[in-house]
């Protein structure tokens, strides 16, 4: 199972979460790119951190939002969105490059994220910005979503994320963050979550039904609070149960 997290997400003197810490815990480091969060200085250290870690470097691309750190949904044409995002992948792509690795995979952010399960034209736009820039690159996203769908019909590699800190619907959606219960806190109870997701037993869904989720990869978001303790104790438990932790991206 591979463990990821949202990291470098602070800009300029602001900073968010605790990177050091995070990438001597996760497999899989999803590098904000600019546009959410994150810039130069920022991009390079976390690079060359998860290189010298072995962690893999996955560009977390989003919506170019700032001062709403890319929760905020935005009706850009698709064009734009696709050249938005063949931008933040060649921006990280220098960064990793420099630090003797490369991006190894894509991950939408935010609002970016959730839209992209069912707006068509917006999937379809960071879907083409993929397969301009490598084709080779797997994506992850949400299991059922247009995101996957296409990405897959246009012959890239998907990977199925469930996510270590968040309630999730009957649908199998993720909880709006508006909403109270949206992020969960109690680790013993995040972790006890993960390690039933990796091993194909159902979880409890927002109104109390079953849920099972099957992911290739699990996210520990990085700006939950208590995070660095959330994502040691999700390792722990999963190598306690046998189960390998390691980067889907190779």
């Amino acid at each position: 199972m591979d463990l990821n997290s949202d990291l470098g997400e602070g800009f300029g003197q602001w900073t968010l979460g605790d990177d050091e810490a995070l990438l001597g815990i996760v497999t899989s480091a999803n590098v904000a790119c600019g546009f959410h969060a994150g810039d130069p200085s920022i991009m390079r250290r976390v690079c060359d951190r998860a290189v010298e870690r072995g962690v893999a470097i996955g560009a977390q691309v989003g919506y170019r939002d700032l001062p709403g750190f890319g929760r905020r949904f935005v009706d850009v044409e698709p064009d734009a969105l696709t050249q938005d995002v063949v931008y933040q992948l060649g921006a990280l792509e220098a960064f990793a490059r420099v630090a003797g690795d490369r991006v190894r995979y894509v991950k939408p952010h935010g609002a970016l994220y959730n839209a992209i399960v069912h707006h068509e034209e917006q999937a379809a736009a960071v879907v083409r910005a993929v397969v301009d820039h490598d084709r080779s690159l797997p994506v992850l996203g949400l299991p059922g979503s247009a995101w996957l769908r296409l990405a897959g019909e246009a012959g890239l590699t998907v990977v199925h994320e469930a996510f270590a800190d968040r309630a999730y619907t009957p649908e199998g959606t993720l909880v709006s963050r508006r909403l109270p219960g949206a992020v969960l806190h109690d680790p013993d109870e995040i972790a006890r979550r993960c390690v039933a997701m990796a091993a194909g037993e159902p979880i409890r869904d927002v109104e109390g039904g079953a849920l099972t989720l099957r992911p290739d990869s699990i996210c520990v978001h990085g700006d939950t609070p208590g995070a660095v303790d959330i994502a040691r104790r999700v390792r722990g438990a999963l190598e306690r149960a046998g189960v390998e932790v390691a980067p889907f991206a190779r």
